[in-house]
């Protein structure tokens, strides 16, 4: 009899389940945040919630355990002691949510976004603004800024050097292997 042994199988063998929740755990502390269905949210998170808590622990028995589940990836195992667990420092548990998205076409399977509680924002978006504003400020000026290097012997007669750049000009976009789309379309009108 099998009384009390109540486990979500996914309709996998055992090692193909435990591959699963383990994928799905190791990019839920990579990414942050997932979209999968809600069966595999639900059955995913007491494992990310375990991890996370073997992390706000931060001690060598708890890193061998991390690493066990882990799968030995040590990179992986340092960012979820270093970064991840002392984010829910002040935390006492519910470390991940689940937001619901709908159904999925096709198997109308129930789609959820299973993310951290604790989401650390990215600054990509302010750096690629400060780019864009720099090399429209080259566009405009036709000019790039170059600093000196320093030579042996000899003292930089200034700091700043301005190098003109050549006008850009658009090379022609390459099409699908060279236009051989166009051959096999002119061979087939020909053939009709």
């Amino acid at each position: 009899m099998r009384h009390r042994k109540a486990k979500s199988l996914l309709n996998r063998f055992t090692s193909w389940r435990k591959a699963t929740l383990l994928s799905l755990a190791r990019n839920v502390l990579i990414n942050q945040s997932i979209r999968t269905t809600r069966h595999n949210a639900k059955v995913v998170r007491p494992l990310v919630e375990k991890l996370i808590s073997l992390g706000k622990s931060n001690t060598l028995t708890a890193k061998r355990q991390a690493a066990r589940l882990l799968g030995n990836d040590h990179t992986l195992v340092n960012l979820l002691f270093k970064e991840l667990a002392p984010r829910f420092s002040n935390r006492q548990g519910g470390y991940t949510r689940i937001i619901n998205l709908g159904q999925r076409r096709g198997d109308n399977a129930q789609i959820v976004i299973l993310e951290l509680t604790e989401i650390k924002k990215k600054e990509k978006k302010a750096r690629k603004k400060e780019k864009e504003a720099k090399t429209q400020e080259v566009k405009e000026t036709g000019a790039e800024v170059i600093k000196e290097r320093p030579v042996e012997g000899k003292k930089p007669d200034s700091e700043v050097a301005v190098k003109e750049k050549p006008p850009i000009t658009k090379k022609p976009s390459k099409k699908f292997l060279g236009g051989i789309r166009n051959i096999f379309k002119k061979e087939r009108r020909d053939s009709l």
